[in-house]
């Protein structure tokens, strides 16, 4: 498997030019030269079961591979057993869009810690996610990739540390590395050669290097305060803000990994993605 680079739902020239509908996403994306496509559940899993199908051929055909974002309301740090069934739910919801579509992975998002210490919402976190493994082998969703996603706000569950230790649970499991979210919850911390390199090194020594070299990514340009972390997500055309895509790109290429980039940048997810895929090919 190659790198890949793909977008985060559609992007505006896409709905401005192309069509409204993502059912056209996968053949205009492999027409300007992009690979992947994430499909976006974040408000619910809505997409009916024939949509789901006919997107899943259309992907297909133009050789885009797919995978779900599943709701952004999934907290896996809550104790509550009503939350931890409801995240099981949405869950189970997004498995069974990615079944019909033919999609592999679906991320999910880590949580918030709730005034609870980093060790607590970690600890519930990791019992919420054993139990949604279970509910996926019950259901037979057994064979899809889970990807625990890093967050951007200072006050989530999500620094790097803490997604590879949920994916420790479970050799099923791929970290989500959200760049953008590293950076904005670091305040512009981990950007650069020797960031890339040393987050690159920790996936490989927390999941071994064939594992680690498959890992899910979300990537773009993010704005940040200085109390909470992320604000916002940017475009790469926006100064001042990072991080940057090359040092990460030369990593990734020294290291011969082939993981899925998916951009989400504010409206340029295309072209943004395809600056990285050219950024990419020519260090390679």
């Amino acid at each position: 498997m190659s790198t890949r680079f793909g977008v985060a739902g559609n992007s505006d020239t896409f709905t401005n030019t192309v069509s409204k509908s993502s059912l056209d996403a996968p053949a205009w994306l492999a027409e300007i030269g992009l690979d992947h496509y994430e499909y976006q559940c974040g408000r619910g899993v809505r997409v009916k079961e024939e949509t789901a199908r006919l997107l899943g051929e259309k992907a297909r055909q133009s050789g885009i591979t797919l995978s779900i974002h599943a709701p952004y309301f999934i907290s896996l740090s809550n104790p509550d057993p009503v939350a931890l069934d409801k995240n099981i739910g949405y869950v189970t919801a997004s498995c069974q869009a990615a079944k019909w579509m033919g999609a592999e992975r679906i991320v999910v998002h880590s949580g918030a810690l709730m005034k609870r210490t980093r060790r607590e919402a970690m600890e519930i976190a990791k019992t919420s996610l054993k139990a949604i493994l279970n509910a996926c082998d019950e259901q037979g969703y057994g064979d899809l990739v889970l990807c625990p996603e890093t967050m951007g706000k200072i006050n989530q569950l999500g620094d790097l540390d803490e997604v590879l230790e949920l994916c420790a649970l479970d050799e099923r499991l791929l970290p989500c590395v959200d760049f953008g979210h590293l950076y904005a919850r670091t305040l512009g911390e981990l950007n650069g050669a020797a960031a890339c390199k040393m987050m690159l090194d920790k996936m490989a020594d927390a999941l071994g290097e064939e594992r680690a070299s498959r890992f899910h990514s979300h990537f773009s340009k993010i704005e940040f305060t200085l109390k909470g972390g992320e604000a916002r997500h940017l475009c790469f055309s926006d100064r001042g803000w990072g991080p940057e895509f090359a040092p990460l790109a030369e990593e990734i290429a020294r290291r011969d990994w082939s993981p899925i980039i998916v951009c989400e940048s504010a409206g340029t997810q295309s072209e943004d993605a395809l600056t990285m895929k050219a950024c990419y090919e020519q260090v390679r």
